[in-house]
């Protein structure tokens, strides 16, 4: 990351590219005991949360990853009631998915509690539902925490992790997704983002599907969209699941739902769960 002459520049040195937005302001900098938080003020984006020097949301755009980390597992799931997120501590996650009203529990786990705080403080609108009885909050570790969970206990897991390095490495392993699979009911589904298509195919999505499989889930099933000021634009969500094949399970739901989203609905969760030839020839490698 730079920050030079106004602008915020994220550079992906493997993919030999760059994103930048222009700055008005910092507001906020600090090193938290597990990484470097900054917020920063731009000019077409609204307020951008960077840690480690990378893009973790702005204001214009985080709802398009918000509302496909959250609508498109919990609608595949036939009753998704107890829920379990991993990360998230901007908490826009938690927020989509409370606004299923058959969801009875919201538990989310993020190992940072100041990118929750920061959040509060300057992303309000990401934590309307913090204080919705049904969200509960822990700021542990996420792979120590299914490593200790009860089996059986949990309808849906949602991975909202930053990229697989640091704090959130262990979240991609085959060990914390075979204690996913234990903890995950009978018709549990887990969604982990997966980073871009484009770049990260076959360093990391693809190696995500063979090790999800490994630790015992029959299917799996990436979701494509688009993330602005995510590296080349193009991001994606791996679904897995643990005893049958992921489908659009609930779609008359999901046409009539009871709430409003921007991005999401039935059309775009059918037209994300196709796969694009050249992903589909990486995928069979």
């Amino acid at each position: 990351m730079t920050l030079d002459d106004n602008w915020f520049t994220e550079i992906d040195p493997v993919a030999n590219s760059a994103f930048s937005l222009k700055i008005r302001q910092q507001l906020h900098k600090e090193q938290s005991k597990y990484q470097r938080i900054e917020i920063l003020e731009t000019e077409g984006f609204g307020k951008l949360m960077t840690i480690d020097g990378l893009v973790m949301l702005s204001e214009r755009d985080n709802f398009i990853y918000h509302e496909m980390m959250a609508h498109p597992v919990l609608f595949s799931h036939p009753a998704p009631r107890n829920i379990i997120i991993i990360g998230g501590g901007d908490c826009g996650t938690l927020k989509e998915v409370l606004k299923h009203p058959d969801i009875e529990s919201a538990v989310q786990i993020e190992i940072d509690e100041r990118v929750t705080r920061l959040a509060e403080k300057f992303f309000p609108t990401l934590c309307e539902s913090n204080k919705d009885p049904r969200a509960k909050f822990h700021f542990d570790d996420g792979i120590r925490w299914m490593k200790e969970a009860p089996a059986n206990s949990v309808d849906v897991i949602i991975i909202d992790s930053t990229d697989p390095v640091g704090p959130a490495k262990g979240l991609f392993s085959a060990d914390f997704y075979s204690d996913c699979y234990r903890v995950l009911t009978q018709d549990g589904l887990l969604a982990q983002q997966s980073e871009s298509p484009i770049y990260h195919n076959v360093t990391i999505t693809r190696p995500m599907h063979e090790e999800m499989r490994k630790s015992g889930f029959i299917d799996t099933l990436t979701l494509f969209y688009p993330q602005p000021v995510y590296p080349s634009g193009w991001w994606s969500t791996t679904l897995a699941g643990k005893s049958a094949p992921i489908t659009f399970h609930r779609e008359e739901q999901s046409t009539e739902k009871p709430f409003e989203t921007d991005y999401y609905n039935e059309a775009i969760h059918r037209s994300a769960m196709a796969v694009p030839e050249f992903i589909r020839r990486q995928m069979m490698g």
